[in-house]
């Protein structure tokens, strides 16, 4: 491409000059922080965005400059609820937007929890993966009509996927010691094997599917860390980056952090994005699983792409919803 993005562009440096006019767009998780600013830069753009919040009154008093500077473009902004936590609201929000029958031009899975106590969703699944990957997963096969030749889906993953890959024998942590990082792992590396084989299954009518890491932003997502696990992780981070010769951690803004989503969604071309995992708006590289990596580097773990494992999530996924897709 003849624009090059990196890990400080943000989302109006990206889609300087783009025009969405006509696009429809959904972005789960539009109450807060990255799925906020989401859905300001492409509605500010002209797309239609369809944002979901499980509280709708937050995520409205959080949407309305966005809103403003969206009618200024021809762009607009509405709300839908949606509990990625409980397989009913997932069903009953999909439903009507099938109904509905407008076509969607892409799917940003943005929502998401992150190091939760150990707990279970409405359905009895471990929370994280559950909301983060379950809940997603439903929803977005349920969506996948709506999605025309040209269409995409983007999955909000993490370079905590690094912290471990799909347990499918033990998902919920019953035989298990339960970690909160752990737990975000699996589901952020669920996230990638899910776009992976979303994108498997619909590349050939023109639908892809990506994953992204946004970067390390400070946002509601790290409420369940104290400032004193905040300030360990950013202290470890810091002293390994120094053993290898490199500059202390710095969190991107909230705009740098969207806007490898929204280069994924509507900037990178298809054939570039599809099927892969992208940072710092590029697609990454893929790291053996054996090679010492720093927090902060770039890089996918190869157990994240892996075909085969893939295929055993998805059909592991549809045994635990009940439902085949």
């Amino acid at each position: 491409m003849a624009e090059k993005f990196g890990a400080t562009s943000t989302t109006d440096d990206v889609l300087a000059g783009v025009d969405l006019r006509g696009k429809r767009i959904l972005v789960t998780g539009v109450s807060a922080g990255l799925g906020v600013e989401t859905a300001r830069a492409l509605a500010a753009r002209g797309a239609h965005v369809i944002g979901t919040a499980r509280d709708l009154d937050k995520a409205q008093q959080a949407l309305s400059e966005a809103r403003r500077e969206a009618a200024t473009a021809g762009g607009s902004i509405e709300v839908v609820t949606l509990d990625l936590a409980s397989l009913a609201s997932v069903r009953a929000c999909a439903d009507k937007l099938v109904s509905e029958g407008k076509p969607l031009d892409i799917i940003i899975a943005n929502a998401g929890v992150m190091a939760t106590p150990f707990g279970k969703t409405t359905d009895g699944f471990e929370t994280q993966f559950g909301t983060n990957h379950l809940g997603h997963f439903v929803f977005v096969n349920r969506l996948a009509s709506l999605l025309s030749s040209g269409g995409r889906v983007v999955m909000l993953s993490s370079s905590g996927h690094r912290y471990g890959n799909v347990d499918l024998d033990d998902p919920g942590f019953e035989h298990t010691e339960y970690d909160p990082f752990v737990a975000y792992g699996r589901s952020k590396t669920a996230n990638i094997l899910f776009a992976a084989a979303f994108d498997q299954r619909h590349r050939a009518r023109g639908v892809r599917a990506a994953a992204v890491h946004p970067g390390g932003i400070q946002t509601e997502l790290a409420r369940h860390m104290d400032e004193a696990q905040m300030a360990g992780l950013i202290e470890r981070v810091n002293s390994q980056l120094a053993a290898d010769g490199h500059p202390p951690f710095k969190f991107k803004t909230v705009p740098q952090g969207a806007a490898t989503s929204v280069w994924t969604a509507v900037v990178a071309s298809a054939e570039e994005v599809g099927g892969r995992y992208c940072e710092n708006c590029h697609v990454s590289n893929v790291v053996a699983d054996d090679v010492v990596i720093t927090p902060v580097s770039e890089g996918v773990r190869g157990y994240a792409l892996d075909a085969a494992r893939a295929e055993a999530l998805w059909r592991k996924s549809e045994a635990m919803v009940g439902e085949s897709f």
